[in-house]
């Protein structure tokens, strides 16, 4: 334990996603080492963030404005929406560039053990989207784990019956990947999603 201002900015680090003790106190010492006007950079950025961006009114990914640039974008197609869970889902599947429609950020999955429930997701949000009958089909590309399954499934379940066509992405063995190192899940995927080899 350091004393003070250290330790306050170690527990604040320690605070954030995926940054344990010992990562928090290698931040706080780097930090401590930086010139003066790389941190009051690093402070203006977090001031920043926090004083513009918000959420995008219609599809809920993070924006500068009331609408993200994908939701103004007139060449995208409105007939599919690709169901996410996180605003960084967006980004990691835009730069795939294989889909051309439009998003919904859920801002979560379906968890149990940490008291999240469908109400407190955008999925009512998403039923507003729905309502017009524009919409075609829905991809749910949920994370492939248990809370993203419970999501999907709970979605999936909730869709069906409005007629709108509900697809999941494709999820496996990974390239590279060892099937003993393998979750059940992941393993039970790659059965479900197997296709015909060439003879």
């Amino acid at each position: 334990m350091y004393e003070g201002a250290v330790q306050d900015l170690i527990d604040e680090l320690g605070r954030l996603p995926g940054v344990g003790p010992k990562s928090a106190q290698r931040i706080a010492f780097h930090i401590l080492a930086s010139d003066k006007d790389d941190v009051m950079r690093l402070v203006s950025a977090l001031t920043e963030v926090k004083a513009r961006v918000r959420f995008c009114e219609v599809c809920g990914n993070v924006s500068e404005e009331e609408r993200c640039r994908i939701c103004m974008d007139a060449r995208r197609s409105d007939v599919v929406i690709c169901v996410v869970e996180e605003a960084k889902d967006v980004v990691a599947i835009e730069r795939t560039r294989e889909f051309r429609g439009r998003y919904h950020v859920l801002g979560g999955a379906i968890n149990p053990m940490d008291n999240v429930g469908p109400d407190d997701l955008r999925i009512k949000e998403l039923l507003v989207r729905l309502s017009d009958g524009v919409v075609q089909e829905i991809i749910l590309a949920m994370d492939p784990n248990v809370e993203g399954e419970a999501t999907a499934t709970y979605l999936a379940r909730l869709l069906g019956p409005m007629g709108i066509r509900v697809t999941r992405l494709a999820s496996g063995l990974p390239v590279g990947g060892d099937l003993e190192y393998a979750d059940e899940v992941t393993l039970g995927r790659a059965f479900e999603g197997r296709r015909l080899m060439g003879s």
